[in-house]
C-alpha cells in the first residue's frame, strides 16, 4: 500500500540541509512525502494519526506554532501554508520577506496529479513526485471492475461527502454511485434514499450527540464499510488507499 512504502521511505531518509516550515496539516503530508529532508518543522497536527497518515513519520520531526516570531527563529527559506487559517501570521511573514507558498485542497486524482506534480517541482523533488503518483496510479489501476452501487458517505450529525468532493471521487473509484443528494443528510433521507452501503470514518468510542446519528437503527441496519479518518482529510497520493479499502 502507498502509506505503507512512504512510511517506509520516510523512515529512512538521512537528515539533510533543513529550510521548509509547514503550517497547514495538508502540506505537512506533502512534505513528508516529498521532501522530508528539507523539513525545518511541522505544525502539530502532523503528529496525530487520527488526522495524518504520516503521524509515524511526523515524531521524528520538530513541530512550531502558526506563529511569526517562532517561525522566523528557525530561519527558513520557505514556509508552506493554506488558503484558510492563520493568514495574519502568513502575511506577517511574507513582509519579512520570507517566501510562503499556499497549497491547494485536491478533491479528485487529477487534482491530487496536479498539486503533487506542483509541489514536488517546487520542493526540487519531481522524481519522487513522479514515483508517488506512479504508484498511485498502480494502486488505482487494480481496483477490479464492479457493478455501481448506490452508497453515502456519512458523518456525525448527517453530513455528507457531496459529489465533487474528495470522499466522493474516492468513492466513484472504488464503484459506488454516490447518491448523497445535499451537504446534510437526515434519517428521512437516508430511508428514502435506501443506499445500499454506507461509507464512515472511524469515530471516537465514547457517546456524544454527534456520532448518535450513525447509531439510529435507521443507520445500523445498512451495511457499512469504514475508512482510517487520516486517509479522508487530505488529498494525497495516498489516497488511493481508502480506494483499496472500500473494495475489500
Amino acid at each position: 500500500m502507498i502509506c505503507a512504502l512512504l512510511i517506509v521511505l520516510l523512515l529512512c531518509t538521512s537528515a539533510q540541509a533543513k529550510g521548509v516550515v509547514s503550517l497547514n496539516l495538508c502540506t505537512d503530508q506533502f512534505l513528508l512525502a516529498l521532501a522530508p529532508e528539507r523539513i525545518a518543522a511541522l505544525s502539530f497536527l502532523a503528529r496525530d494519526p487520527a488526522l495524518s497518515v504520516f503521524a509515524k513519520a511526523a515524531q521524528s520531526h520538530p513541530w512550531v506554532q502558526a506563529d511569526a516570531e517562532a517561525v522566523l527563529a528557525l530561519a527558513p527559506d520557505l514556509i508552506l501554508a493554506a488558503n484558510w487559517g492563520a493568514q495574519s501570521t502568513l502575511a506577517a511573514l511574507e513582509r519579512h520577506g520570507t517566501r510562503v507558498v499556499r497549497g491547494n485542497l485536491p478533491q479528485d486524482f487529477a487534482a491530487i496529479r496536479a498539486e503533487t506534480n506542483r509541489l514536488g517541482h517546487l520542493l526540487g523533488a519531481d522524481a519522487r513526485a513522479a514515483q508517488l503518483l506512479a504508484q498511485m496510479d498502480a494502486v488505482l489501476a487494480a481496483v477490479p471492475e464492479s457493478q455501481s452501487v448506490d452508497a453515502v458517505l456519512l458523518q456525525p450529525r448527517g453530513y455528507t461527502g457531496q459529489v465533487g468532493s474528495l470522499t466522493d471521487a474516492i468513492m466513484v473509484a472504488a464503484g459506488l454511485r454516490n447518491v448523497a443528494p445535499t451537504a446534510r443528510m437526515t434519517l428521512e433521507d437516508i430511508a428514502t434514499r435506501r443506499p445500499k452501503l454506507l461509507v464512515m470514518a472511524d469515530t471516537p468510542s465514547y457517546p456524544s450527540l454527534a456520532t448518535d446519528f450513525l447509531r439510529h437503527p435507521v443507520v445500523v441496519r445498512i451495511p457499512t464499510h469504514r475508512l482510517p479518518p487520516a486517509l479522508l482529510v487530505c488529498g494525497g497520493p495516498w489516497t488511493a488507499d481508502a480506494v483499496t479499502m472500500l473494495t475489500r
